[in-house]
């Protein structure tokens, strides 16, 4: 079966870029991140969760790879493995005594067992799918609730905005003072659409390195189950 370090490597490697680029641009990131600092934090804790997420979904096929190795081997050892997860419907199929690269499965039994295991993993990517789609609402969510204070401060500022004074230099100065305040929540809302939609990008592709993963694990299982097993149909006796 497919060795997932390799796409431990990949994933690093993509976020080893990703850190580098943060820090060529570390001086205009910092300002849009000040820009609503504590929606921002929200939006890189989430990030943050959402990568460890992902790296636990490549990290769990580790065991399920033990165990399916000494099951293949045949080892006595077997038994004080810690049951797998990913597996654990194979293994309830399987018989205590049946390890050896040899055993009877029902075609019925073969299609059920694969299709719990695969299951399960579309349960694990789900959380995954889930933070992304967050990244993006979070960043859409700051983009309007900084697009509202705008809004506002813009009314406010022509509110205030007195044009019966005879001096049009303090009109305009009082216009230009009053303009900061909309430009803040600018600042708030292309901030948070930046680290949204940047964060959703960079867990989108570890998701997919991490599917790929469990892709090649699934297809390696299937492929031995079906190559080793004697594909056994049950029927009942007929009658004479």
């Amino acid at each position: 079966m497919s060795n997932p370090k390799h796409t431990l490597f990949w994933m690093t490697l993509f976020l080893a870029v990703v850190v580098v680029v943060c820090a060529l641009i570390y001086r205009p990131l910092q300002e849009a991140f000040m820009a609503n600092w504590v929606f921002n934090l929200l939006i890189v804790c989430v990030l943050l969760i959402g990568i460890v997420i992902t790296y636990r979904q490549v990290f769990v096929l580790f065991p399920e790879l033990k165990w399916v190795a000494q099951f293949r081997t045949g080892n006595a050892g077997l038994s004080v493995l810690q049951e797998p997860r990913l597996l654990k419907p194979l293994a309830r199929q399987l018989d205590d005594d049946a390890k050896r690269d040899r055993f009877s499965l029902s075609t019925m039994s073969l299609r059920t067992v694969l299709d719990a295991i695969h299951s399960r993993m579309d349960e694990q990517r789900e959380i995954t799918r889930y933070f992304i789609s967050l990244l993006i609402f979070l960043g859409l969510l700051g983009t309007f609730w900084g697009l509202l204070g705008t809004i506002n401060s813009v009314g406010e500022v022509i509110v205030n905005l007195d044009m019966g004074q005879e001096d049009f230099g303090e009109v305009f100065a009082g216009l230009q003072s009053g303009l900061l305040k909309p430009l803040e929540g600018m600042g708030t809302a292309f901030s948070s659409s930046l680290l949204g939609l940047g964060g959703s990008l960079v867990l989108g592709f570890l998701d997919i390195q991490a599917g790929h993963a469990q892709n090649r694990f699934y297809d390696g299982l299937e492929e031995w189950l079906t190559g080793v097993t004697n594909l056994v149909d049950r029927v009942d006796d007929a009658p004479q």
